[in-house]
């Protein structure tokens, strides 16, 4: 009888044995070689499963549904990937384009929209689904289609993206997603390559690869136009060429003041936000990609183009000076915040692994192995507005 009893008990106590993880602590490395995705436990610092088939991560990004339980990935091969955190395993796969450059979900979590290069334009989802509701192709005035970049999610049910090769901002009202009100704001400067939302969404500010200067769209009063500010922030200096793209939506605000990569430059531009004029230059290492703000707004952390992306500088944000200069190794993809510890994860794609360092002490604390790591996501990215 006593063998019975534990025989029968044994699966049970090993079930309860087994620990749900939460949700809450979870996040995904892109490993963008191998067309796959690590999730890891933040608080471990810990792979828990890796996730493959998600086809070409060479540019990837990730968005997380509200209650954080599903990533949506968004692969360069226009792979639009629904991975369940907790299971970590795929819920649902479509090949939704040619070319995509990444994505974004609404507030509400019921769609998600993604930008892309080939066709060009925006398609938008049902997140439960994955089923298409609403296809905006990017026409520009000469009949041809332009690359889509800078889309984030904005409050009252918009998405909000430029047209690289239409210089144009455009803002869609998607509460009636099967017919999307499309509002289009023309010349808003040369080739707006990516952008940011202000975290209390106020303000669209897209960057301008074709000419010095940004451009500005106040979401509570689009009557006013975009308005142009910053140009000509690069006027007398000799011009570099650019070796990567920065990545606006890394942009840092801290306190009044943006902290932002100027183009072609080894500058971090500081900006008031109460009059988005340029209060301050900060010299850097490189041309920088990232500049990112650790979550109590005290320092900026910056990581760089080929061929010094090897190196990560910290700027404290009071003094505006670089105080501390990191070298994890090469190709410094990708860096992300423990929001509720002064913790940063940083991927070093050429040696295979994702470092965890304290921001604090500039320690490393852990590291974890990858294949070509580049992108980390963490589900605290849900609670965020344009991530």
């Amino acid at each position: 009888m006593l063998a019975f009893v534990v025989a029968v008990m044994a699966p049970l106590l090993l079930s309860a044995c087994v620990v749900t993880p939460d949700v809450n602590d979870l996040g995904i490395v892109i490993e963008r070689a191998k067309g796959s995705v690590l999730v890891v436990d933040i608080k471990q610092h810990k792979e828990l499963a890796r996730v493959g088939g998600l086809g070409d991560l060479s540019h990837a990004s990730v968005v997380y549904s509200p209650d954080q339980r599903y990533a949506y990935v968004f692969g360069r091969d226009g792979g639009l990937t629904k991975i369940d955190m907790l299971r970590q395993g795929v819920v649902s796969r479509v090949l939704q384009a040619g070319n995509s450059i990444g994505g974004a979900i609404s507030k509400d979590g019921r769609w998600v929209a993604a930008s892309n290069y080939k066709p060009g334009g925006v398609r938008i989802f049902e997140s439960e689904t994955l089923k298409l509701v609403a296809d905006i192709p990017a026409t520009m005035a000469n009949g041809s289609l332009s690359r889509v970049v800078g889309l984030v999610d904005a409050p009252g049910s918009r998405f909000i993206f430029t047209l690289f090769d239409g210089d144009e901002i455009w803002v869609a009202d998607i509460r009636n997603p099967d017919k999307p009100r499309i509002r289009k704001f023309h010349n808003v400067g040369r080739q707006p390559y990516d952008a940011l939302i202000t975290p209390d969404g106020r303000y669209y500010i897209a960057g301008l690869f074709g000419e010095d200067g940004l451009a500005l769209l106040d979401l509570d009063n689009l009557d006013n136009g975009v308005q142009r500010i910053l140009a000509g922030y690069g006027k007398g200096e000799r011009k570099l060429p650019v070796y990567k793209m920065p990545h606006l939506e890394g942009w840092a605000e801290a306190g009044n003041y943006l902290f932002v990569p100027a183009v072609g430059a080894h500058t971090v531009l500081v900006v008031d936000r109460s009059n988005w004029q340029e209060v301050a230059r900060i010299p850097v290492h490189g041309q920088p990609v990232f500049v990112m703000a650790s979550p109590d707004g005290r320092q900026v952390w910056v990581n760089f183009a080929y061929p010094r992306n090897d190196t990560v500088q910290v700027i404290d944000a009071e003094t505006r000076k670089v105080v501390r200069e990191l070298v994890p190794g090469k190709a410094v993809l990708h860096m992300a915040f423990q929001s509720q510890e002064k913790k940063i994860w940083i991927s070093v794609r050429d040696e295979d692994r994702v470092d965890i360092y304290d921001t604090v002490s500039f320690q490393r604390l852990a590291s974890i192995p990858a294949d070509k790591p580049s992108g980390i996501f963490f589900t605290s990215r849900a609670t965020k507005i344009g991530l």
